[in-house]
């Protein structure tokens, strides 16, 4: 799967699966909130029915006498009689230091608690206090049954979600694949022609005078450029199927190559070049990888360079950096600019590939890329190593 691809695909399986969670966990909440005040009610029925058995009971004790009757106590439930001035009478249990008698139902930590006011006032008693522990088990049995829910939903709109997603990113998927075989028909049709040309200007400069020089040097550097656009599209599409022959290659050498490769179009553009290449530095990477690494970096630095610019080109056994003094990039572009086709600058041609190379390059063997960059100023690319 491409990297759009991928992204478009979690995004869109981020945003499903936040808004069916979202939509889920109210759900759940307002049914766990229904469940559990039912559960309560039912509880509280039955704390209303035992105030009436109580109530019915203290009746009975002022007709017979206290005396004969034990105090109508009954398991699970607890209670305590209070006088009209809320003073207690009687409890079965120890009494919570503030008690609201205006609230009929409360819940005291893991208690229910009841208040019923008694009239007529049997044995000077004017309110009943009634208490049971709250049925714990049928709220853990239904927080257990929610969570189980969630879970199983949430696996089976991840699977659908997935799915979805996929059908979603089934058009980009086509658009890409069409991309991607016109490159592979361009490339193949454009190999040809172009060797042809860049070994008959060779020929041409070896065997035969040539009277105007200048437009073959135009030739050349239009022949060079479209070379490295085919290899650079032919890198994009074989870039992870070609095998790699990774080994140490001297990078020294390779660079002072590739800038005899690239002298041309640095002198028709009047650049003056500065070299610092310690000698003797070695790299292990794969050949093409590095000449795609470098082309693309000494390549930007001449497009987007002025007539009459600067161009550093600086090697050590750590570091690699390729600074000019062109058109830069703006701030607000610097976080994009190593998305493939992305152009901070319209201005020059290109396809907005070579700096994504660049990026791919350093992220399959850890190279680390700093870019620092001032608008009419310069552009300064560093890769560590």
């Amino acid at each position: 799967m491409y990297p759009s691809e991928k992204r478009s695909l979690y995004r869109f399986i981020l945003i499903y699966l936040l808004s069916t969670l979202i939509l889920f966990s109210a759900g759940s909440y307002l049914f766990y909130a229904f469940e559990k005040h039912h559960l309560l009610d039912r509880q509280r029925e039955a704390l209303k029915h035992e105030g009436e058995r109580i109530q019915h009971q203290l009746m009975l004790l002022q007709k017979r006498f206290a005396d004969k009757l034990p105090y109508p106590a009954k398991q699970p439930y607890e209670s305590a009689i209070f006088d009209k001035n809320k003073d207690l009478i009687f409890s079965t249990f120890s009494l919570p230091l503030k008690i609201n008698f205006a609230q009929e139902y409360s819940l005291r930590g893991r208690y229910l608690v009841y208040i019923k006011p008694i009239d007529p006032y049997y044995l000077g008693a004017a309110y009943l206090m009634i208490r049971i522990p709250v049925d714990q088990e049928g709220i853990s049995s239904l927080q257990r049954m929610i969570l189980l829910f969630m879970l199983g939903a949430g696996l089976f709109f991840v699977i659908i979600g997935y799915y979805l997603g996929r059908l979603f990113v089934a058009p980009m998927r086509e658009s890409i694949e069409r991309m991607n075989g016109f490159i592979q028909d361009t490339t193949h049709e454009l190999n040809t022609p172009i060797s042809t040309i860049l070994t008959n200007l060779e020929l041409m400069e070896e065997l035969h005078k040539c009277n105007a020089p200048e437009e073959m040097q135009r030739i050349e550097i239009a022949s060079k450029t479209l070379s490295r656009i085919y290899d650079d599209l032919t890198y994009l599409r074989l870039h992870n199927n070609y095998h790699r022959d990774v080994q140490p290659i001297d990078l020294s050498a390779l660079i002072r190559e590739r800038l005899l490769y690239f002298a041309t179009a640095i002198t028709a553009k009047r650049i003056s070049l500065t070299e610092t290449i310690e000698s003797g530095v070695t790299l292990e990477i794969d050949r093409d990888d590095a000449i795609r690494l470098i082309d693309n970096l000494i390549s930007n630095a001449i497009k987007y360079n002025h007539t009459r610019g600067l161009l550093a080109v600086a090697l050590t056994s750590r570091e690699l950096q390729v600074k000019d003094s062109g058109i830069g990039i703006e701030k607000k572009d610097l976080e994009t600019i190593f998305e493939r086709f992305k152009r901070a600058n319209k201005s020059e041609g290109g396809f907005g590939i070579g700096l994504n190379i660049v990026s791919q390059v350093a992220q399959r063997y850890g190279f680390e890329i700093s870019i620092d960059s001032t608008p009419n100023i310069g552009t300064e690319v560093a890769i560590q190593w």
